[in-house]
């Protein structure tokens, strides 16, 4: 996750109290998604960044995860990212997610 976005992601925590703010990552390969996860629950890992040291603990879901799409608007969700699905590993991107979610998150849906 970039600086800026890092920075994005403090704002909005401290603006709206991070009990209010859910984070929903679109990355196309676990590892990254697993990171980006990691940052917005336990702190950025590189150490580099504004959210280095600073553990928001935030809900943080991926895109292809059954509780984000509960929440899709069918047609919308057909329009912009069923093809997704089909190319990707909605699966292995769900887990890695789900795991820093498990470990690092204070906060759910």
């Amino acid at each position: 996750m970039d600086l800026e976005n890092q920075q994005r992601v403090k704002d909005a925590a401290e603006k709206y109290g991070p009990e209010n703010v859910v984070v929903v990552l679109g990355s196309s390969d676990a590892e990254g998604a697993e990171i980006y996860a990691e940052t917005v629950t336990k702190g950025d890992p590189t150490f580099a960044g504004p959210l280095a040291g600073v553990p928001l603990g935030l809900a943080v879901y991926h895109i292809f995860e059954e509780e984000i799409r509960q929440e899709a608007d069918p047609a919308k969700w057909e329009e912009q990212i069923a093809m997704m699905e089909m190319v990707l590993d909605p699966d292995a991107l769900a887990q890695a997610v789900k795991r820093m979610r498990e470990e690092g998150s204070k906060y759910t849906l």
